[in-house]
Protein backbone atom coordinates (compact mmCIF):
# COMPACT_ATOMS: atom_id res chain seq x y z
CA UNK A 1 0.00 0.00 0.00
CA UNK A 2 1.42 3.40 -0.80
CA UNK A 3 2.15 5.51 1.73
CA UNK A 4 -0.39 8.89 2.60
CA UNK A 5 0.07 11.58 0.95
CA UNK A 6 0.24 14.55 3.53
CA UNK A 7 -1.65 17.31 1.57
CA UNK A 8 0.47 20.53 3.00
CA UNK A 9 3.41 19.28 1.04
CA UNK A 10 1.69 19.79 -1.85
CA UNK A 11 2.00 23.58 -3.75
CA UNK A 12 -1.90 24.84 -5.10
CA UNK A 13 -1.05 23.43 -8.47
CA UNK A 14 0.90 20.19 -7.32
CA UNK A 15 -3.04 19.63 -4.88
CA UNK A 16 -4.71 20.31 -8.35
CA UNK A 17 -3.02 17.38 -10.34
CA UNK A 18 -3.44 15.32 -7.23
CA UNK A 19 -6.79 15.63 -7.36
CA UNK A 20 -7.25 15.56 -10.94
CA UNK A 21 -5.89 12.56 -10.68
CA UNK A 22 -8.58 11.12 -8.13
CA UNK A 23 -11.13 12.17 -11.01
CA UNK A 24 -11.89 15.59 -9.52
CA UNK A 25 -12.46 18.99 -10.35
CA UNK A 26 -10.04 21.73 -9.97
CA UNK A 27 -12.02 23.63 -7.96
CA UNK A 28 -11.99 21.06 -5.04
CA UNK A 29 -8.30 22.00 -4.05
CA UNK A 30 -9.53 25.75 -3.31
CA UNK A 31 -11.98 23.88 -0.97
CA UNK A 32 -9.28 22.09 0.74
CA UNK A 33 -6.86 24.66 0.60
CA UNK A 34 -9.44 26.61 3.26
CA UNK A 35 -10.20 24.26 4.89
CA UNK A 36 -6.62 23.32 5.79
CA UNK A 37 -5.49 26.65 6.09
CA UNK A 38 -7.66 30.04 6.87
CA UNK A 39 -9.67 27.20 8.94
CA UNK A 40 -6.88 24.87 10.58
CA UNK A 41 -8.91 22.00 9.65
CA UNK A 42 -6.91 18.49 9.34
CA UNK A 43 -9.62 16.01 9.55
CA UNK A 44 -11.63 15.25 6.29
CA UNK A 45 -14.43 14.19 8.09
CA UNK A 46 -14.83 17.55 9.12
CA UNK A 47 -14.83 19.54 6.01
CA UNK A 48 -18.28 19.39 5.54
CA UNK A 49 -19.27 21.33 2.03
CA UNK A 50 -17.14 18.09 0.58
CA UNK A 51 -18.94 15.21 -0.08
CA UNK A 52 -18.93 12.04 2.06
CA UNK A 53 -17.59 8.88 -0.30
CA UNK A 54 -14.95 12.07 -1.13
CA UNK A 55 -13.97 12.86 2.25
CA UNK A 56 -13.66 9.54 2.78
CA UNK A 57 -11.48 8.70 -0.39
CA UNK A 58 -9.54 11.39 0.94
CA UNK A 59 -8.66 9.85 4.52
CA UNK A 60 -7.72 6.42 2.47
CA UNK A 61 -4.98 8.22 0.32
CA UNK A 62 -4.30 11.50 2.61
CA UNK A 63 -3.45 13.14 5.58
CA UNK A 64 -2.82 16.85 7.19
CA UNK A 65 -0.40 17.23 9.48
CA UNK A 66 0.04 19.50 12.45
CA UNK A 67 2.15 20.89 14.78
CA UNK A 68 1.81 21.35 18.54
CA UNK A 69 4.81 23.62 20.61
CA UNK A 70 6.93 21.06 22.79
CA UNK A 71 8.03 24.11 24.85
CA UNK A 72 7.40 27.64 24.14
CA UNK A 73 9.29 30.94 25.95
CA UNK A 74 7.97 34.29 26.45
CA UNK A 75 10.07 37.35 26.88
CA UNK A 76 9.02 40.23 28.92
CA UNK A 77 8.98 42.81 25.56
CA UNK A 78 6.20 40.44 24.21
CA UNK A 79 8.51 38.01 22.18
CA UNK A 80 7.58 34.23 22.10
CA UNK A 81 10.36 31.53 20.95
CA UNK A 82 8.34 27.95 20.23
CA UNK A 83 10.26 24.19 19.75
CA UNK A 84 8.73 22.03 17.48
CA UNK A 85 9.54 18.34 17.42
CA UNK A 86 9.44 16.79 14.12
CA UNK A 87 8.06 13.29 13.51
CA UNK A 88 11.79 11.96 13.12
CA UNK A 89 12.98 13.56 16.84
CA UNK A 90 14.69 16.35 15.67
CA UNK A 91 13.74 19.69 16.24
CA UNK A 92 13.48 23.35 15.06
CA UNK A 93 12.80 27.22 16.44
CA UNK A 94 10.15 29.57 15.85
CA UNK A 95 9.78 33.50 16.71
CA UNK A 96 7.02 35.67 17.27
CA UNK A 97 8.22 39.24 17.61
CA UNK A 98 5.97 42.20 18.18
CA UNK A 99 6.19 44.92 15.93
CA UNK A 100 4.59 48.81 16.11
CA UNK A 101 1.09 49.34 16.05
CA UNK A 102 -0.25 45.63 17.70
CA UNK A 103 1.79 43.61 14.39
CA UNK A 104 3.88 41.34 14.84
CA UNK A 105 6.27 39.50 12.96
CA UNK A 106 7.17 35.46 12.91
CA UNK A 107 10.80 34.21 12.04
CA UNK A 108 10.53 30.26 10.54
CA UNK A 109 13.44 27.75 9.87
CA UNK A 110 13.85 25.91 6.84
CA UNK A 111 16.37 23.19 7.97
CA UNK A 112 17.35 21.11 10.80
CA UNK A 113 20.70 23.00 11.74
CA UNK A 114 22.32 24.42 8.92
CA UNK A 115 25.58 24.04 6.63
CA UNK A 116 26.70 27.54 6.38
CA UNK A 117 29.09 27.62 10.00
CA UNK A 118 28.61 31.18 10.11
CA UNK A 119 30.99 32.24 13.17
CA UNK A 120 28.03 34.21 15.01
CA UNK A 121 25.50 31.81 14.68
CA UNK A 122 24.50 29.04 17.00
CA UNK A 123 22.81 27.37 14.57
CA UNK A 124 26.02 26.60 12.33
CA UNK A 125 27.25 24.53 15.55
CA UNK A 126 25.13 22.36 14.80
CA UNK A 127 25.78 21.32 11.42
CA UNK A 128 23.31 20.41 9.17
CA UNK A 129 20.99 17.28 9.56
CA UNK A 130 18.39 18.14 7.06
CA UNK A 131 16.27 19.63 4.86
CA UNK A 132 12.62 20.76 6.52
CA UNK A 133 10.28 19.32 4.24
CA UNK A 134 7.23 22.24 2.76
CA UNK A 135 4.75 21.23 5.39
CA UNK A 136 7.27 21.31 8.18
CA UNK A 137 7.52 24.97 6.98
CA UNK A 138 3.83 25.99 7.04
CA UNK A 139 3.02 24.10 9.59
CA UNK A 140 4.84 26.55 11.85
CA UNK A 141 2.74 29.44 10.65
CA UNK A 142 -0.30 27.02 10.94
CA UNK A 143 1.05 26.54 14.42
CA UNK A 144 1.56 30.09 15.59
CA UNK A 145 -1.59 31.60 14.02
CA UNK A 146 -3.96 29.18 15.72
CA UNK A 147 -3.23 31.40 18.75
CA UNK A 148 -1.34 34.38 17.89
CA UNK A 149 -1.87 36.67 14.91
CA UNK A 150 0.87 37.14 12.15
CA UNK A 151 1.04 39.70 9.87
CA UNK A 152 4.44 39.37 8.54
CA UNK A 153 7.08 36.28 7.90
CA UNK A 154 10.29 35.83 7.56
CA UNK A 155 12.81 32.93 6.81
CA UNK A 156 15.28 33.99 8.97
CA UNK A 157 15.11 31.16 11.50
CA UNK A 158 17.39 27.66 11.65
CA UNK A 159 18.80 27.00 8.08
CA UNK A 160 19.88 28.77 4.90
CA UNK A 161 16.31 28.61 2.80
CA UNK A 162 18.15 28.99 -0.49
CA UNK A 163 19.61 25.49 0.40
CA UNK A 164 16.22 24.08 0.56
CA UNK A 165 15.09 26.03 -2.83
CA UNK A 166 12.45 23.72 -3.90
CA UNK A 167 10.66 23.55 -0.74
CA UNK A 168 10.78 27.09 0.13
CA UNK A 169 9.66 28.16 -2.85
CA UNK A 170 6.73 25.46 -2.28
CA UNK A 171 6.20 26.53 1.31
CA UNK A 172 5.89 30.39 -0.22
CA UNK A 173 3.20 29.48 -3.07
CA UNK A 174 0.87 27.70 0.03
CA UNK A 175 1.61 30.81 2.12
CA UNK A 176 0.38 33.16 -0.26
CA UNK A 177 -2.14 31.43 -2.02
CA UNK A 178 -5.51 33.46 -2.05
CA UNK A 179 -7.08 30.29 -1.09
CA UNK A 180 -3.81 29.49 1.53
CA UNK A 181 -3.08 32.35 3.97
CA UNK A 182 -3.07 34.45 1.22
CA UNK A 183 -0.12 36.88 2.23
CA UNK A 184 1.05 39.54 0.48
CA UNK A 185 4.33 39.35 -0.89
CA UNK A 186 5.01 42.76 0.46
CA UNK A 187 4.51 40.51 3.50
CA UNK A 188 7.02 38.08 3.17
CA UNK A 189 10.97 37.91 3.30
CA UNK A 190 13.21 35.35 2.44
CA UNK A 191 17.19 36.01 4.17
CA UNK A 192 19.87 33.99 2.66
CA UNK A 193 23.68 34.36 3.12
CA UNK A 194 24.15 34.47 -0.26
CA UNK A 195 23.95 31.39 -1.98
CA UNK A 196 24.31 33.20 -5.40
CA UNK A 197 22.70 30.79 -8.20
CA UNK A 198 20.08 29.89 -6.07
CA UNK A 199 19.37 33.46 -5.02
CA UNK A 200 18.89 34.32 -9.06
CA UNK A 201 17.09 31.24 -9.39
CA UNK A 202 14.72 32.51 -6.84
CA UNK A 203 14.42 36.20 -8.31
CA UNK A 204 13.34 34.28 -11.37
CA UNK A 205 10.64 32.00 -9.35
CA UNK A 206 8.97 33.83 -6.47
CA UNK A 207 8.53 37.67 -5.74
CA UNK A 208 8.83 38.09 -1.96
CA UNK A 209 11.56 40.65 -0.47
CA UNK A 210 15.01 39.68 -0.25
CA UNK A 211 17.25 40.15 2.10
CA UNK A 212 21.15 39.89 1.97
CA UNK A 213 22.77 38.64 5.92
CA UNK A 214 25.76 40.68 4.50
CA UNK A 215 27.73 41.91 7.80
CA UNK A 216 31.16 42.18 6.33
CA UNK A 217 32.91 45.02 3.95
CA UNK A 218 35.58 43.02 3.12
CA UNK A 219 36.36 39.53 1.98
CA UNK A 220 39.05 39.17 4.50
CA UNK A 221 36.57 39.30 7.75
CA UNK A 222 33.14 38.07 5.49
CA UNK A 223 35.41 34.98 4.98
CA UNK A 224 36.15 34.58 8.62
CA UNK A 225 32.23 35.40 9.70
CA UNK A 226 31.06 33.51 7.22
CA UNK A 227 32.26 31.16 5.26
CA UNK A 228 30.20 30.96 2.03
CA UNK A 229 31.91 33.88 1.17
CA UNK A 230 35.07 32.14 -0.13
CA UNK A 231 32.64 30.55 -2.59
CA UNK A 232 30.90 33.46 -3.48
CA UNK A 233 33.37 36.83 -2.80
CA UNK A 234 31.29 40.39 -2.39
CA UNK A 235 31.90 41.22 -5.67
CA UNK A 236 30.03 38.29 -7.04
CA UNK A 237 27.38 38.60 -4.33
CA UNK A 238 26.68 42.22 -4.82
CA UNK A 239 26.70 41.73 -8.95
CA UNK A 240 24.25 39.19 -8.50
CA UNK A 241 22.44 41.85 -5.86
CA UNK A 242 22.54 44.77 -8.66
CA UNK A 243 20.95 41.95 -10.93
CA UNK A 244 18.61 41.12 -8.69
CA UNK A 245 14.78 41.55 -10.55
CA UNK A 246 12.99 43.48 -8.36
CA UNK A 247 9.78 45.26 -8.52
CA UNK A 248 9.66 49.06 -9.00
CA UNK A 249 9.23 50.13 -5.02
CA UNK A 250 11.22 47.15 -4.04
CA UNK A 251 14.24 46.74 -2.43
CA UNK A 252 16.84 44.71 -1.32
CA UNK A 253 17.29 44.40 2.34
CA UNK A 254 20.88 44.23 3.87
CA UNK A 255 21.57 42.42 7.13
CA UNK A 256 24.33 44.01 8.61
CA UNK A 257 25.19 42.38 12.03
CA UNK A 258 27.65 44.83 14.43
CA UNK A 259 30.14 42.90 16.22
CA UNK A 260 32.74 45.17 18.47
CA UNK A 261 35.71 45.76 16.92
CA UNK A 262 35.11 42.93 14.12
CA UNK A 263 32.85 44.98 11.42
CA UNK A 264 31.48 48.40 13.20
CA UNK A 265 34.24 51.03 12.08
CA UNK A 266 33.36 53.64 10.56
CA UNK A 267 36.08 52.55 7.67
CA UNK A 268 33.53 49.79 7.60
CA UNK A 269 30.47 52.23 7.53
CA UNK A 270 32.40 53.93 4.12
CA UNK A 271 33.17 50.46 2.30
CA UNK A 272 29.31 49.69 2.96
CA UNK A 273 28.31 52.84 0.89
CA UNK A 274 30.38 51.95 -1.53
CA UNK A 275 29.46 48.11 -1.82
CA UNK A 276 25.96 49.46 -2.12
CA UNK A 277 26.28 51.87 -4.95
CA UNK A 278 23.84 50.97 -8.04
CA UNK A 279 21.87 48.77 -5.62
CA UNK A 280 18.11 49.48 -4.27
CA UNK A 281 18.49 49.07 -0.72
CA UNK A 282 18.48 49.33 2.79
CA UNK A 283 20.21 48.24 5.35
CA UNK A 284 19.75 46.69 9.20
CA UNK A 285 21.67 47.53 11.79
CA UNK A 286 21.48 44.47 14.25
CA UNK A 287 23.85 44.85 17.12
CA UNK A 288 25.08 41.32 17.76
CA UNK A 289 23.10 39.51 20.05
CA UNK A 290 25.81 37.79 22.87
CA UNK A 291 25.81 34.05 23.60
CA UNK A 292 27.40 31.42 25.88
CA UNK A 293 29.64 29.94 23.54
CA UNK A 294 30.49 33.12 21.42
CA UNK A 295 33.54 35.45 22.25
CA UNK A 296 32.15 38.16 20.08
CA UNK A 297 30.57 40.72 21.88
CA UNK A 298 27.61 43.65 21.42
CA UNK A 299 29.01 46.84 19.76
CA UNK A 300 29.30 50.36 21.80
CA UNK A 301 26.16 52.73 21.38
CA UNK A 302 28.30 55.32 20.23
CA UNK A 303 29.52 53.26 17.34
CA UNK A 304 26.41 52.13 16.27
CA UNK A 305 25.18 55.63 16.36
CA UNK A 306 28.25 56.88 13.92
CA UNK A 307 27.77 53.82 12.08
CA UNK A 308 23.96 54.70 11.10
CA UNK A 309 25.02 58.43 10.63
CA UNK A 310 27.39 57.62 8.12
CA UNK A 311 24.76 55.56 6.17
CA UNK A 312 21.92 58.10 6.99
CA UNK A 313 24.71 61.13 5.46
CA UNK A 314 24.30 59.33 2.72
CA UNK A 315 21.43 59.03 1.61
CA UNK A 316 21.12 55.10 2.46
CA UNK A 317 18.11 53.95 4.42
CA UNK A 318 19.63 52.45 7.58
CA UNK A 319 17.57 50.89 10.77
CA UNK A 320 18.40 49.84 13.95
CA UNK A 321 16.84 47.02 14.76
CA UNK A 322 16.41 46.52 18.45
CA UNK A 323 17.33 43.25 20.20
CA UNK A 324 14.11 41.09 21.09
CA UNK A 325 13.71 38.51 23.72
CA UNK A 326 17.27 38.83 25.20
CA UNK A 327 15.75 38.06 28.50
CA UNK A 328 14.98 34.11 26.67
CA UNK A 329 16.74 31.80 24.14
CA UNK A 330 15.85 34.00 21.49
CA UNK A 331 18.91 34.39 19.25
CA UNK A 332 18.61 31.13 16.77
CA UNK A 333 19.33 27.84 18.08
CA UNK A 334 19.77 29.06 21.99
CA UNK A 335 16.23 27.54 22.76
CA UNK A 336 17.41 24.18 20.91
CA UNK A 337 21.11 23.72 22.43
CA UNK A 338 19.50 24.29 25.63
CA UNK A 339 16.86 21.81 25.65
CA UNK A 340 19.03 19.10 24.14
CA UNK A 341 21.51 20.21 26.79
CA UNK A 342 19.07 19.27 29.17
CA UNK A 343 18.32 16.34 28.11
CA UNK A 344 21.75 14.48 27.94
CA UNK A 345 21.99 15.95 31.50
CA UNK A 346 19.02 13.76 32.97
Amino acid sequence: MSPLIDLKNLSPLELEAFLTGLGKERFRAGQLLRWIYPRGVTDFAAMTDLAKAFREELAERAVVSSFVPEFEEVSRDGTRKFLFRLADGQSVETVLIPMEEGRATLCISTQVGCAMQCAFCLTGTFGLTRNLTAAEIVNQVCAVRASFPVDNIVLMGMGEPLHNLDNVVRALEILCSTSGFDYSTRKVTLSTSGLVPEMLEFGRRVCVNLAVSLNATTDAVRNELMPINRRYPLAELMRACREYPLLPRQRITFEYILIRGVNDSLDDARRLVKLLHGVKAKVNLIPFNEHAGSAFLAPDPAAIEAFQRHLLNRNIVAIRRASKGQDISAACGQLKGKLEEQKLLT
